[in-house]
């Protein structure tokens, strides 16, 4: 073997790399293996993915002007005079509100009826606005429509088990359309990933008498460590207080997960423990849209045009989670899409992230 070959097959091991595998402390079955080595692996170059910075564009249906290109709006911000906000059905709807589809089961085999509502909410009347330029003032009102969205749809029909507010902006997150908008599903079942958070977060609570989310709030915000190793004294890991904050303001906190499943993840919580994102009032809008926006500009700053999805997590409204109140705690997680899962990724549930989070930070901070 050549000494050029020796070197691609076995290269030198770097001073600071992490290969370890981190568990979420709300899901634990859901771990993340960070190995920062993977990230230094020869790879294409990606092209910078160019936005489209238009006011308005002729055969765009979100924009303004073309509403005739969508179905009828079933309400609009502000309500008098030309609208900043509007939902709309989708066109294209992955459940409808309209199935006659029966729920069936023959041996292991059954389905559910494919019942529920998916409506589109165009964020901005600007084309090509992205959300780190919006103005503080107008992510308050996207997040009031929301909540008052999904208000109507609790209280319409209690076949509607839950409302998940989500947003995909680029290509790389499954957007189809570039002009900014939102999304919203009812569902007739919990998702899966509300389910376990629900789950863990309840039996956390229930041997710990506390909520699993504050508890990760306070030691971002008031914990520190140093780990020793137990031969020869030197400094394994130093943990420090603030160490995970990207951002906050008076009443929310935007937080690098620990575990981040994704390179750039970051989560916004509460700093008050409430477990339902429709308790929000309208103080509690000014402060949330302005540390979301700030953490934006700081993702925006570091990777450029980020392409990214975000959804909101809240307790479901039905009965049978009433008791959740005081275990779970609404967030809005944002996970930017730098990365494409692996057949290993896929085949063995692992999350492989090659940004270590306290290096995450460190860059996002640094902007």
């Amino acid at each position: 073997m050549t000494e050029t070959s020796k070197n691609l097959t076995h290269p030198e091991p770097e001073q600071d790399v992490i290969r370890e595998i981190r568990i979420d402390p709300i899901v634990p079955s859901e771990s993340v293996l960070i190995a920062t080595a993977r990230g230094l692996r020869p790879k294409n170059k990606e092209k910078k993915v160019e936005r489209d910075t238009r006011e308005r564009v002729e055969t765009c249906p979100f924009c303004v002007g073309n509403e005739s290109m969508t179905p009828p709006a079933i309400q609009s911000w502000p309500e008098e005079g030309p609208w900043e906000v509007r939902i709309v059905e989708n066109l294209y709807p992955v459940l409808g509100d309209d199935s006659n589809d029966q729920a069936y089961s023959f041996g292991l085999q059954q389905t559910i009826e494919g019942y529920g509502r998916h409506e589109v909410i165009i964020d901005h009347a600007n084309h090509g606005v992205a959300l780190h330029e919006m103005s503080e003032a107008h992510v308050a009102m996207l997040f009031q429509a929301y909540q008052s969205r999904m208000q109507v749809l609790y209280k319409a029909d209690d076949r509607l088990k839950y409302v998940l507010i989500f947003k995909n902006y680029g290509t790389a997150a499954g957007s189809s359309i570039p002009h900014t908008h939102s999304q919203l599903i009812a569902t007739p079942v919990i998702p899966e990933n509300v389910f376990l958070e629900l789950t863990n977060s309840h039996e956390f609570y229930q041997k710990r008498g506390q909520c699993v989310f504050c508890s990760l709030v306070d030691e971002a915000l008031s914990f520190e460590a140093t780990i020793y190793d137990r031969h020869s004294g030197k400094v394994r890991r130093k943990i420090d207080v603030g160490q995970y904050i990207v951002e906050r303001g008076e009443k929310f906190v935007a937080i690098k997960p620990f575990a981040s499943r994704f390179e750039w993840e970051v989560h916004i919580i509460p700093l008050d423990h409430e477990a339902d994102f429709l308790n929000m009032d309208a103080d509690d809008f000014g402060d949330f849209s302005g540390v979301l926006i700030r953490t934006m500009q700081r993702l925006d700053a570091v990777l450029g045009n980020v392409q990214y999805n975000y959804f909101i997590h809240s307790v479901p409204h039905i009965e049978a989670y009433k008791h959740h109140a005081g275990s779970y705690h609404w967030h809005l997680e944002i996970t930017p899409r730098t990365s494409i899962p692996t057949g290993f990724e896929l085949g063995s549930g692992f999350y492989v992230n090659t940004v270590s989070p306290e290096d995450a930070v460190e860059q996002l901070l640094d902007v």
